[in-house]
C-alpha cells in the first residue's frame, strides 16, 4: 500500500469534497481516500501496482478542481 496527499484547489463545500472522493474512490486500486475542505487536501492509499498517483490527480481535474502545486510529495508507504 502506498500513501499520498494531494493538494486540491477549488473545493468550496462538502457538496466539492464529497465529489472529489467519490472521484478518487472511481480509480482502479483505491484502499483509501479521505477529503478534506478544510485543508484542501485529498489523502490516498492505493495499491502502487494497480495505480499511481497521477492517476488521481487526473480523477481530481477531471470532476472540475485542480491539483495544487505543492513542494514534494508526501509518501507514506506501508507494508
Amino acid at each position: 500500500m502506498h500513501t499520498d496527499r494531494i493538494p486540491v484547489q477549488g473545493m468550496n463545500d462538502e457538496q466539492d469534497a464529497e465529489k472529489v472522493n467519490k472521484a478518487l474512490h472511481d480509480v482502479w486500486g483505491i484502499l483509501k481516500a479521505e477529503v478534506s475542505l478544510s485543508k484542501g487536501e485529498a489523502l490516498i492509499s492505493y495499491d502502487e501496482n494497480a495505480a499511481q498517483l497521477v492517476d488521481f490527480q487526473q480523477a481530481i481535474r477531471d470532476s472540475g478542481y485542480d491539483v495544487a502545486n505543492y513542494d514534494g510529495p508526501f509518501h507514506g508507504d506501508k507494508q
